[in-house]
């Protein structure tokens, strides 16, 4: 080679290494810095791709007319999606996903109610973001299903591919009892799953072990309702579908049972976290404080040597 091509070479070299580094400048300059923007982030993207994965398996199931694996597959599908999104998640903001996650952890005093406003509104968000991104892929494939006319209820019904609508059976009371159990049962073992001093799920597991468990309340409890047990993923939907063409019948149907998945859970889910604190973890032996212990030795002895002296 000659000098020429090694010094064109080096020229190559250097201009790409200046290159990646202006690029990755740009990159550090749009990186927040605010761990409460990053946590506000995190519950947007996560709630975002659960609403995504969710409200597609119900998409898939149902405008190929139960073909692609019916009900089971749809449930299969969005147990999944829970676990995706945790660990999309899980490692900025915890991986709430849901209002009803984020009201326990703040009753029970695991996270400061400042962050409350924050989580919220970004999983809202992030919910309709994702029934938006939803429509988009499945828009022709709806309006072929659909015949161009999006309604609530019938048998080309689409709406309860974004947010959930009671059996024509279940009564307003029932529904409420039924998200609210379903959802204590969820916070109860979201509690267990994350109990140090019991029997925790192998680190890195824990969101397969979520998705496990959203799997088996989508089983047992899913008849009635559909087993919502996230205001957000209901809600945010339901406002997207409102806006795109279904009208407000969604939430007039089923005798106005849009409350009913927003409400249930923010009790249910309290009532599951204290049921397991009070039956498990208020129960567990308390380990001895060594630092402290250690702490109080070195001021007793530095109170008897201040007294000497």
């Amino acid at each position: 080679m000659s000098e020429a091509d090694t010094t064109k070479g080096d020229r190559s070299s250097k201009y790409s290494t200046l290159d990646m580094k202006e690029r990755m400048s740009c990159l550090e300059r749009i990186a927040l810095r605010n761990s409460l923007a990053k946590e506000t982030l995190s519950e947007f993207f996560g709630t975002c791709l659960l609403v995504i994965f969710t409200c597609c398996s119900i998409a898939t199931a149902v405008l190929n007319h139960a073909s692609s694996g019916g009900v089971l597959g749809a449930t299969v599908g969005c147990s999944l999606a829970v676990t995706m999104a945790v660990y999309a998640a899980g490692g900025v903001s915890g991986g709430h996903v849901n209002p009803a996650v984020s009201f326990a952890m703040c009753m029970t005093g695991k996270m400061p109610w400042v962050k409350l406003p924050f989580y919220v509104t970004a999983q809202f968000l992030g919910a309709f973001t994702g029934s938006a991104a939803t429509f988009g892929v499945y828009y022709d494939a709806l309006m072929k299903y659909s015949g161009g006319v999006l309604t609530v209820t019938g048998p080309n019904a689409t709406a309860q591919i974004f947010a959930t609508y009671p059996s024509p059976y279940l009564s307003q009371f029932n529904g409420l009892i039924d998200q609210m159990l379903s959802t204590a049962l969820l916070l109860t073992m979201i509690f267990a799953i994350f109990d140090k001093k019991n029997m925790p799920a192998p680190k890195g597991l824990e969101p397969v072990a979520i998705g496990l468990l959203i799997l088996t309340l989508a089983l047992s409890l899913g008849s009635n309702s559909g087993a919502a047990m996230n205001p957000a993923r209901d809600l945010g939907p339901r406002i997207f579908t409102a806006l795109a063409g279904w009208g407000l019948e969604v939430f007039t149907a089923g005798n106005s049972f849009w409350w009913i998945p927003v409400v249930g859970p923010m009790f249910g889910a309290v009532i599951g976290a204290y049921i397991y604190i009070l039956c498990i973890e208020l129960h567990h032996k308390k380990e001895p404080d060594t630092k402290n212990h250690n702490l109080d030795i070195d001021h007793c002895e530095k109170h008897e040597l201040a007294n000497m002296v």
